[in-house]
């Protein structure tokens, strides 16, 4: 289990490195072959194995995923060692966060900004959110951050991440992990487990890396962002101005996120713009003092 213990420190680590106030939990320490035993034992008796290879992840279970997810992003992307600005994009997340449909995760929503001049965003399941400075870049009012962070927030909300977990893989893991613990308990099942484990979290890396999500998750994404920002006082076109700025470009989230001129009217045409108020001067000199 070493790998998986290292794998989960990985993204324990998380919590540290973005300068979040985020109790580590600790590792779940491997079972004794005999509690195993005891364990699968119950499980064949009772029949729960096969209810729990149908069901799908807890809220537990995919924040633990998400935090894997997080490990293996920052291994590829360094974080933005800015404390400031940190604080700027997690007080600017949670205000929209709090007015999504899921305003609770297991253990909160929580972001961090990425070292990289490549515009892209990542919503690690569980409430994970990691942003690049090259999208904040991209942004030219905290509204247009607003709707950036809320787009992400609302695919953590629809759990689309874990949807891109091959439901076969999964069961396989819940299956594997009870019914032969009891036989192969030590390298066999707990290599296997590992393995399909490692699998889900590639499932996901290569939804958010190269794949993307499905147009009905974009556009189901899109109409509940435009809700959050109207929720939460922002201006609820900001979104259509972020996809406005999309068109055209290469990599990043240009290649995961294309907005299509169907995807960018809709958007526009739910997004009604408020007139300008004290407000909006606050919150853009609140901008203008933080450097991404």
């Amino acid at each position: 289990m070493r790998r998986m213990a290292l794998l989960l420190t990985l993204a324990a680590g998380l919590s540290l490195m973005a300068g979040f106030n985020v109790p580590s939990l600790p590792l779940p320490t491997p079972p004794l072959p005999s509690q195993a035993q005891k364990a699968a034992e119950v499980l064949t008796k009772t029949g729960t194995k096969a209810m729990q290879a149908a069901r799908p992840l807890s809220d537990a279970e995919e924040y633990y995923l998400g935090r894997a997810v997080a490990a293996r992003l920052l291994a590829r992307y360094p974080l933005y060692r800015d404390p400031e600005a940190t604080l700027y994009v997690n007080q600017v997340g949670l205000t929209v966060a709090r007015k999504s449909s899921r305003p609770h995760t297991f253990r909160g929503y929580h972001f961090a900004v990425l070292d990289s001049q490549e515009p892209n965003a990542f919503a690690c399941p569980g409430g994970l959110i990691l942003v690049t400075r090259g999208l904040l870049r991209m942004c030219a009012t905290e509204d247009e951050l607003a709707a950036v962070l809320a787009h992400e927030v609302a695919h953590v909300a629809h759990k689309d991440g874990v949807s891109s977990i091959s439901q076969a893989r999964w069961s396989e893991v819940l299956t594997t992990a009870g019914a032969e613990a009891a036989r192969q308990y030590g390298g066999g099942v707990a290599g296997a487990v590992l393995n399909l484990f490692e699998g889900a979290v590639e499932d996901v890396i290569r939804t958010l890396v190269v794949t993307g999500y499905s147009r009905q998750a974009e556009e189901a994404a899109d109409r509940e962002a435009v809700s959050m920002l109207t929720r939460s006082g922002y201006q609820p076109g900001a979104l259509a101005a972020v996809l406005g700025k999309m068109s055209g470009g290469s990599g990043g989230i240009f290649r995961t996120h294309p907005p299509t001129a169907e995807r960018l009217a809709r958007v526009r045409s739910v997004s009604r713009e408020t007139a300008p108020g004290p407000k909006d001067r606050v919150r853009a000199e609140r901008f203008q003092r933080v450097k991404f």
